[in-house]
C-alpha cells in the first residue's frame, strides 16, 4: 500500500478519536469503546481459534464483554464485578461443553486472556473518561502513544542497529526505543502544559516515561500472540493499519496504569 494509503486512514482515525473525546457524552463514549472492544475480541478469537463448539458466538461475546459493559457506571468496583462475572461465566460455559472440547485448558486459557487483556484492560479507558479532566488525560495518553511510536520509527530508521527483542519483534531497535521514550516524554509535557497546567512537568515526564515503556510491552504482547498464531496482523479492518487490536494494543496496558496512578494521587 502507498504511503498516502496509510496516512489518510491514520488521520481519519485520529480525528474521529479527538472528536469522540471532545464532543461525545460519556454514554456515547462508552458505547464506542464497547464496540471497539467487541471487534478486538473478535480479532483475537479469529487469530487464536477461540471457540466453544455448540455455543453461539453471541453468548461467549457477552460473557467476555462483561468488564467493559460494567464500566458505564464509572466504578472500578463495577468493573471488578464484571471481571468476576466473566470468569464465572467462562467456567460455566466450559463445564457445560467439556465433552465437546478437544483441549479444555487451551480454550479456557484463551478465553481468560481475552477477558482480562482486552475487556478488563479496555474498561479502564472508560474509567479514565469518568475522572475529572478524564478527556484531557486520555488525550495526553494518546499523544504519548502516537509520539513514542513516531519517535521510535524515525530513530530506529536513522540509528537502529542493535535489536531490542529480535525473537519477538525484529523491527524494534534499542535506538528506536530511546527515540520513542524521548518523543513521548517531550510531547506529553507540552500537552500537559496546555491541557493540565496544574500538573508539574517533571512528574508528568516521569509518568510519560513509565507509560512509554509499558506501551512497548503492550505492543510486544500482541506481537507474541501474532507470532504464536502465525498472523502478520490481527485483521484487515483498517486499510494499511491492520486490525483494531493492532491499534489499541499499547493502550490496553497503559490505560489501567494511568488510571490507578491518578486515583491514588501519584500524578497530580
Amino acid at each position: 500500500m502507498s504511503g498516502m494509503g496509510r496516512v489518510l486512514p491514520g488521520i481519519a482515525m485520529a480525528a474521529a478519536w479527538i472528536l469522540l473525546l471532545v464532543l461525545a457524552p460519556v454514554p456515547l463514549f462508552w458505547l464506542c469503546i464497547v464496540l471497539v472492544t467487541a471487534r478486538a475480541l473478535f480479532e483475537f478469537g479469529r487469530m487464536t481459534g477461540l471457540a466453544v463448539p455448540g455455543l453461539q458466538r453471541g453468548v461467549l461475546a457477552v460473557v467476555l464483554l462483561l468488564p467493559v459493559l460494567a464500566s458505564l457506571a464509572g466504578s472500578v468496583q463495577g468493573v471488578a464485578a464484571g471481571l468476576t462475572g466473566g470468569l464465572l461465566g467462562l467456567v460455566v460455559l466450559i463445564l457445560r461443553r467439556y465433552s465437546s472440547l478437544d483441549d479444555v485448558l487451551r480454550c479456557l486459557s484463551l478465553a481468560i486472556t481475552g477477558l482480562v487483556y482486552i475487556s478488563f484492560c479496555g474498561a479502564h479507558v472508560v474509567l479514565l473518561r469518568h475522572l475529572e479532566h478524564g478527556a484531557a488525560w486520555l488525550f495526553i495518553l494518546t499523544v504519548i502513544t502516537a509520539a513514542s511510536d513516531t519517535g521510535a520509527y524515525y530513530a530506529g530508521r536513522a540509528f537502529g542497529r542493535r535489536k531490542l527483542c529480535p525473537a519477538i519483534s525484529p523491527g524494534k531497535t534499542v535506538a528506536g526505543g530511546v527515540g520513542g521514550l524521548a518523543a513521548g516524554i517531550v510531547c506529553a509535557v507540552i500537552a500537559g502544559l496546555i491541557l493540565l497546567p496544574g500538573v508539574h512537568p517533571l512528574r508528568l515526564g516521569l509518568v510519560a516515561a513509565l507509560l512509554v515503556v509499558i506501551g512497548v510491552a503492550g505492543d510486544l504482547t500482541e506481537s507474541v500472540i501474532k507470532r504464536a498464531t502465525g498472523c502478520k496482523d490481527s485483521g484487515t479492518l483498517l486499510a494499511g493499519h491492520g486490525g483494531l487490536l493492532d491499534r489499541v494494543d499499547s493502550i490496553l496496558l497503559t490505560a489501567p496504569v494511568l488510571y490507578y496512578l491518578l486515583v491514588y494521587g501519584l500524578v497530580a
